[in-house]
């Protein structure tokens, strides 16, 4: 791979390019994340719970928070990494918009999330695997039937972004191929896969061998499709990485899941008490003048970011040739060492026993499999059967951009999994006790 194909500012879709005079000195990959930022799906993300439920009366992380904080940290990854690449003696002339990129993808590697944090997917997998959904097999392909036991948020947030729903424009959002290569973790189809991980749907597989043709994303695979990634991508990892490792456990302390003491030597740990002496000096003096101890957790978290954003730009310059051979498979913040390492160890089982099974945690999480699996399996009953007259009323709940033309069954089943995985917590909640008729409009 090399960057003058990997940076790209060609557009998904038909409509032809604008003017360079027309853009009020935005550059291409500005557009994209301003394209992001203004949409309804980015905005509905702060009714998405992250891990914690929302909403409560101390504020803690949504979707929208979360992604907003990885864009800030993407940002400055993606630009050290420009300024490194010049150093090496890149000419690209669009090195210095790593970091506008980066961001972009940020802002939309959480936009294909269902609600209900981590589990969402869980329980859209769950409704196929487990539930009425499991009865749908026969009447789809291997390929079609695992996009959906596997129910990947990240293939579904490149279809958010690519796919032209009813009424929309040919190319969905019409970003930049480099923007949409930067969000794909996982850059192969579902069958095949080793856990439930991958990258694109039968429905934008040609389109995402597009992109790979046109940034020069080696193929490695035929069957299963698959390719590298594109090295982008693991800055837009590491900026979530290292984010949600943090951020929980900065949440976790406000709600009194983890106490102070115990977070403070967490974060603490991440410096070495000989070559971060100055580090650690600077943290004691500020809190000598800061005592609010929210503040002080929030400025031992930014130094820790700080610390583990320079280490993954390390990481990521070693590895260099390796990422850009396709042979590295592995993420960044997995292979920084010393301090940081034996901090980031344990701090992750701790989130695992702390935070991930905390009680208000599983609460939402068992809510949202039972909510997500009646919604899928009464609109899904409808768009098979949409004569019945309970599947016209149903049908005409649903928004008008997912009720196409869909030919096949695979189509019709997917427009459900894109209208109920685009809702709020609340909504989805409001529109399940609907109609299970235990809340019903003008009647208290």
């Amino acid at each position: 791979m090399n960057w003058n194909k990997l940076i790209s500012t060609r557009r998904l879709g038909s409509l032809p390019p604008t003017d360079a005079s027309d853009l009020y000195n935005r550059t291409q990959f500005q557009r994209d994340y301003d394209r992001m930022i203004f949409s309804s799906p980015f905005r509905r993300m702060q009714n998405k719970t992250q891990v914690f439920p929302l909403p409560g009366s101390i504020f803690v992380h949504n979707r929208l928070t979360h992604s907003l904080e990885v864009a800030s940290v993407g940002r400055t990854l993606g630009s050290m990494l420009g300024e490194r690449l010049r150093k090496k003696g890149e000419d690209h002339p669009l090195l210095a918009e790593l970091g506008a990129v980066v961001s972009a993808g940020c802002l939309a590697h959480d936009m294909g999330n269902p609600p209900f944090g981590h589990a969402g997917e869980e329980a859209i997998s769950n409704y196929f695997t487990a539930g009425h959904g499991r009865q749908l097999k026969s009447m789809l392909t291997e390929a079609e039937w695992t996009d959906f036991t596997y129910f990947d948020g990240n293939a579904n947030a490149l279809r958010l972004l690519s796919h032209q729903f009813k009424g929309r424009r040919d190319g969905g959002f019409a970003l930049t191929y480099t923007t949409l290569a930067s969000i794909v973790k996982y850059p192969y189809e579902s069958i095949g896969v080793s856990k439930p991980k991958f990258g694109f749907f039968q429905s934008e597989k040609d389109l995402y061998k597009g992109i790979a043709e046109e940034l020069g994303l080696d193929q490695t695979g035929d069957n299963p499709l698959r390719f590298v990634r594109h090295p982008l991508v693991y800055m837009v990892e590491a900026a979530d990485d290292i984010c949600y490792q943090i951020m929980d456990m900065e949440d976790a302390h406000k709600l009194k899941i983890v106490p102070y003491d115990t977070v403070i030597e967490l974060f603490r740990n991440f410096f070495d008490k000989e070559q971060d002496k100055s580090i650690l000096s600077k943290i004691d003096q500020n809190f000598k003048i800061v005592t609010d101890r929210n503040e002080q957790v929030a400025y031992l978290r930014a130094s820790v970011i700080n610390k583990l954003v320079k280490e993954c730009v390390e990481v990521f310059d070693s590895n260099m040739d390796a990422i850009m051979a396709g042979t590295f498979n592995t993420a960044l913040i997995k292979k920084v060492t010393g301090s940081s390492k034996v901090a980031m160890d344990a701090i992750v089982p701790l989130s695992v026993e702390k935070i991930y099974r905390d009680r208000s945690v599983i609460e939402i999480e068992v809510a949202g499999y039972k909510i997500l699996g009646t919604l899928l399996d009464e609109f899904i009953n409808a768009v098979l059967a949409p004569k019945a007259g309970l599947s016209r009323r149903l049908l005409s709940l649903m928004p008008e951009q997912y009720t196409g033309d869909h030919q096949t069954d695979y189509e019709k089943i997917q427009s459900v999994i894109d209208f109920v995985s685009g809702m709020t917590d609340l909504f989805a909640l409001d529109l399940y006790r609907k109609i299970k008729g235990i809340n019903l409009p003008g009647i208290g």
